[in-house]
């Protein structure tokens, strides 16, 4: 055997190299022009093996939003009554950015591709606002039983949106260049001023026994409690607890 015989090079997975394909062609020929058929046949597989992955062709355009999507409603489901809610979906609508950001030069394709199709830019629109409603799901939650807790909810989710997106397609039209993030920051900061909570605002209550007329300990002892009025009740609780225990 010959020690200059080539390695063979691995084929990428069948999904990818469909979507290799697909964007090839759309570059090529435009997406309208392009078929299935097309896509199959540059990519080596037949139509079957296509809509096993891919439900349309306009799914092809889109082929990770449903594992962002997924990602996002685990990272929202696994947020506990310690984390903010607002900075929790902020921090959940980072998820879409890192996406985008793992692929810059895809991302930058897909953008100008749906600018030029009206029909992916409807596409687009349904997807965007399936995590807008992920979003409000979560924070509707977080807000039951509150005054205007829905509304508040559906408020904030739309304003999320809307400065992720703002953020992102700055960083888009810039064709992926420089920090995807600092924009997005920047954009979800307004929304953080706006609806949340400031840092301090979310730490444990400061419990301090203050004795009236009688030592720590006293049936007569009383406790002040200080906290603000937004404090969880249930830190309220654990830090009184924790502060009677060491009386």
């Amino acid at each position: 055997m010959s020690s200059s015989s080539a390695v063979p090079t691995a084929k990428p997975p069948m999904r990818e190299a469909l979507v290799a394909a697909a964007f090839r062609l759309f570059l090529e020929r435009g997406y309208e022009q392009t078929t299935v058929d097309d896509i199959v046949a540059l990519a080596g597989v037949g139509r079957r093996s296509f809509f096993r992955y891919f439900p349309s062709k306009e799914d092809v355009v889109f082929p990770d939003h449903e594992r962002c999507l997924a990602d996002m409603t685990d990272f929202l489901a696994a947020g506990g009554a310690e984390h903010e809610p607002v900075r929790r979906v902020c921090d959940a609508a980072r998820l879409v950015l890192r996406m985008y950001a793992e692929n810059p030069t895809f991302s930058v394709q897909r953008y100008r591709l749906t600018k030029q199709v009206p029909g992916l830019r409807a596409y687009e629109l349904s997807v965007v606002w399936r995590y807008e409603r992920a979003l409000a799901e979560y924070l509707r939650g977080r807000f039951a039983g509150r005054p205007d807790g829905t509304l508040r909810a559906d408020v904030i989710a739309a304003a999320v949106v809307a400065a992720h997106n703002n953020g992102l397609r700055a960083w888009l039209r810039s064709d992926g260049e420089g920090d995807a993030g600092a924009a997005v920051d920047h954009a979800l900061g307004y929304v953080q001023k706006a609806f949340g909570r400031p840092a301090e605002a979310t730490a444990p209550a400061r419990v301090s026994p203050v004795p009236f007329g009688g030592p720590a300990g006293d049936p007569d002892d009383v406790v002040v409690l200080a906290c603000r009025r937004d404090t969880p009740l249930w830190r309220v609780v654990q830090e009184l607890e924790a502060e009677l225990g060491r009386a």
